[in-house]
């Protein structure tokens, strides 16, 4: 193989388009930009979202909504999740559920009541639904809520 076998060949790349060079050219005088107005000058070009004077979409469409900027979103974690993942122990705390990887490190967690408590058990969350803490108290185990804390 030589330099000149290399692909692409010269004669299939797309030529650069030179503007500016003289009529016989098809691209001199006004370079392929027309005559007069905005769009021929250098450095003419409207701002994103302008419609020429018309009133632009976003500024016609209603504003929606609102966003609550102390809302807390909680990891949720189900009993039966919990009573699985840590067999035998008696006492579940934050720190035990942020090193099983069950939630994300520092984020608050919220107990819910899927799955089945077979044995005592103390667990410690941020949040618990009313179901965990029925199946919770109804195995003698206790739910400690850090919420008001």
């Amino acid at each position: 193989m030589n330099l000149h076998e290399l692909y692409p060949f010269p004669e299939e790349r797309q030529t650069r388009k030179r503007v500016g060079r003289g009529p016989g050219s098809g691209l001199g005088g006004t370079s392929g930009r027309g005559h007069k107005g905005q769009l021929s000058r250098s450095g003419g070009k409207s701002k994103k979202g302008f419609e020429g004077g018309q009133m632009p979409l976003q500024r016609r469409l209603p504003k929606r909504g609102f966003k609550n900027p102390f809302r807390v979103e909680y990891e949720a974690v189900n009993v039966g999740v919990l009573v699985v993942a840590f067999p035998g122990k008696s006492e579940i705390t934050l720190a035990d559920i942020y090193e099983r990887g069950l939630c994300r490190q520092g984020a608050p967690v919220k107990v819910l009541g899927d799955g089945e408590v077979t044995s005592a058990v103390t667990i410690e969350a941020h949040r618990f639904s009313a179901s965990a803490v029925e199946k919770i108290t109804k195995a003698g185990g206790s739910a400690n809520s850090l919420e008001g804390k």
